[in-house]
């Protein structure tokens, strides 16, 4: 089981009790230390840049830090303050972010962190009892907010028509940079598709190139077998088309996939969660609301400030 960052904070005072040490050797001497199988030591947050253990780790060197129980001599590293060093030998004594707060220097932290930024607080330490650093907060908050977000855009395109259907799938292409920029580099077909082909999009901006679209508005649970891509396959084949998107707001069966995978014609399926995620990635049917700037210090900044 991963540790949590409160786990982690007397590990890495201890860690440098010899002398100052470069984080990352101490992230891997945790991951040691706390037995961590090696799907645990790669396990990433959600936003897949960095492993949760390294993450905790840093974490727990920051409250730390902010406690005055170690400071940073040079960038990527940290060593004790002689107030570290007496906690980290005190092996009875418990370090967590309750322990923290007897430390002035910890307090006044909390205190500036708690300055208002318009109408929000700005939240400093978690509880004691948190399991989870800061950025893990923000990365699982970021994605409730968009699967959320996925699952009313699909349920808006399942009550849409058709045909704006057909037409939210072009206008998904275009935004993702098919046709260049000729505004006629994509059309629904509508009615006068036939075939089996709902729309077809240039690949490139003199339409040399040219993309078949089959798109399928199903209900969740509803989902689209082989049969169907055998459809578009002979749709595609009387076109002489070599490429074609299979689009559905529901899912593929599996032997869909298989069907799709054996066909000769490259067929590119997109089920309603990839959609969705597309959707919200080219801002087709939503737009920003709030834009966040999480920033982090510029170490190689301050290389020459000593």
């Amino acid at each position: 089981m991963i540790p949590t960052y409160q786990d982690c904070m007397r590990p890495t005072l201890e860690a440098a009790l010899n002398g100052k040490r470069h984080i990352s050797a101490v992230v891997e001497e945790l991951a040691d230390h706390f037995q961590l199988t090696e799907d645990e030591r790669a396990q990433v947050l959600p936003s897949g840049k960095q492993t949760i253990i390294r993450n905790r780790v840093h974490w727990a060197r920051s409250y730390l830090k902010q406690a005055g129980l170690v400071r940073n001599p040079q960038r990527g590293w940290y060593e004790l303050t002689e107030t570290g060093r007496q906690v980290a030998l005190d092996r009875d004594q418990q370090v967590n972010s309750d322990f923290l707060r007897n430390f002035d220097q910890f307090n006044d932290f909390l205190q500036r962190s708690k300055g208002d930024v318009g109408d929000d607080p700005v939240p400093a330490a978690p509880a004691p009892q948190s399991q989870t650093t800061p950025d893990e907060d923000i990365l699982q908050a970021y994605k409730l907010l968009n699967d959320t977000l996925a699952a009313n855009l699909l349920e808006q395109v399942r009550d849409a028509s058709p045909a704006f259907f057909e037409d939210l799938l072009v206008d998904l292409l275009l935004q993702m940079g098919y046709g260049g920029s000729s505004e006629e580099a994509g059309r629904a077909l509508g009615r006068s598709g036939d075939n089996g082909i709902d729309g077809v999009i240039d690949q490139d901006p003199l339409g040399v190139d040219q993309i078949y679209i089959q798109a399928k508005r199903y209900a969740d649970g509803n989902t689209v077998g082989s049969g169907d891509i055998r459809d578009f396959f002979g749709a595609l084949n009387i076109r002489r088309a070599t490429k074609g998107i299979f689009f559905t707001t529901s899912a593929f069966t599996a032997s869909a996939r298989e069907t799709a995978d054996a066909l000769g014609t490259r067929i590119i399926l997109i089920d309603g969660t990839q959609l969705a995620r597309l959707m919200i990635r080219y801002n087709v049917g939503c737009r920003d609301r709030t834009v966040l700037h999480v920033k982090q210090i510029d170490e190689s900044y301050f290389d020459d400030a000593g």
